[in-house]
């Protein structure tokens, strides 16, 4: 089992934007620290929910200042970027941190981010398909020529190429966020392990998972490729000696922010959208997740790979706002917890 933090540098009530980003970078450095796996770094634009507008460049500076961990985008938003420029910066990150850098990719939303990076609605209603199969192109041949219907350029070669990198395997893991069947079969059908997002539980993420397989199995995916999946999923964990505290850390905090963060949210096109009730959702996501003592958290990490067959955590661990709180929690993470799983 492997456990990773995910950082999503949110601004809290009454922080700036600076605090935020701070809090984000000394956590990732504490997790090297603390023996866990990999960071995995969100990525938003215009809204308090999330600091961060380049998962990948945060990424580029937290593979400089670390030595051992896996670093990871959990996701760069490819309907706002070009896949090519997003490939050329992920085989670079790959080369030069000695293949220890993921590259999680997403579909987003329909938000304004659109509007503003000239991408429009059509790249995020129809164009993800097409942006991530350029992308997987870039990141496994040595030439690509585009002839889609938003991407159409002549042959190029790839430079730098990931495959020629002194590492194991063919480039940099790319991993996909799944919400829907449709993106599902996206990943499954080019063997590309999934993402599942903190607001659905075991049962969910169980299906999720067949039905990757049996996608994967149509696609033609070997049997050994389709055990060998890495699934990543994300959840929250605050550690506490008793229960009742690390849950009401999280019920002091989470609910201002979750509010402040996501009424900032502006759809692209005026659609309207049910925002979900900050207090509810904290305590839904204190039921499914490690909140807990160290024992507790343990148990439910261990449960939660038995039920789904999901190898892979990635755990918001700021949910507390505070930086020596959350520097705390990262390293009970690592020394109370993490022995457990062995």
């Amino acid at each position: 089992m492997r456990v990773g933090s995910f950082v999503l540098a949110a601004q809290f009530p009454g922080q700036g934007e600076g605090e935020a980003l701070h809090r984000a970078v000394r956590s990732a450095e504490v997790a090297e620290e603390a023996g866990l796996d990999t960071v995995w770094l969100a990525e938003h634009h215009f809204v308090p929910y999330g600091t961060c507008p380049s998962a990948i460049t945060l990424a580029a500076l937290l593979l400089g200042r670390t030595r051992r961990i896996r670093v990871g985008t959990a996701v760069s938003v490819l309907p706002t970027v070009h896949p090519v420029a997003l490939g050329e910066q992920a085989a670079l990150l790959h080369h030069t941190s000695d293949g220890r850098f993921t590259l999680g990719v997403g579909r987003g939303g329909p938000w304004v981010d659109l509007e503003v990076f000239g991408a429009g609605l059509e790249a995020y209603e129809q164009g993800f398909p097409e942006s991530l199969e350029l992308l997987v192109r870039w990141l496994r041949e040595p030439s690509v020529a585009a002839d889609g219907e938003r991407f159409c350029f002549r042959e190029v070669p790839v430079v730098p190429r990931p495959s020629e990198a002194l590492t194991e395997g063919p480039g940099p893991e790319v991993v996909v966020a799944c919400t829907s069947p449709a993106s599902v079969r996206l990943a499954a059908e080019r063997g590309l392990p999934m993402l599942l997002g903190m607001h659905v539980g075991d049962e969910e993420k169980a299906e999720m998972v067949a039905l990757w397989r049996q996608h994967a199995r149509a696609g033609g995916r070997s049997p050994e490729e389709i055990l060998g999946a890495s699934h990543v999923s994300a959840g929250v964990c605050q550690i506490a000696d008793r229960r009742v505290d690390a849950a009401e850390t999280l019920m002091k905090a989470m609910p201002g922010w979750l509010k402040q963060g996501l009424e900032a949210h502006v759809t692209v096109d005026g659609r309207s959208r049910r925002m979900r009730d900050p207090l509810a959702y904290t305590e839904l996501l204190c039921g499914l997740h490690p909140v807990g003592t160290p024992r507790l958290c343990a148990d439910r990490l261990a449960a939660t790979s038995e039920r789904t067959g999901i190898s892979r955590f990635a755990l918001l661990v700021e949910g507390s706002g505070d930086l020596a709180a959350t520097e705390e929690n990262v390293r009970r993470l690592g020394a109370e917890v993490l022995p457990q799983l062995v």
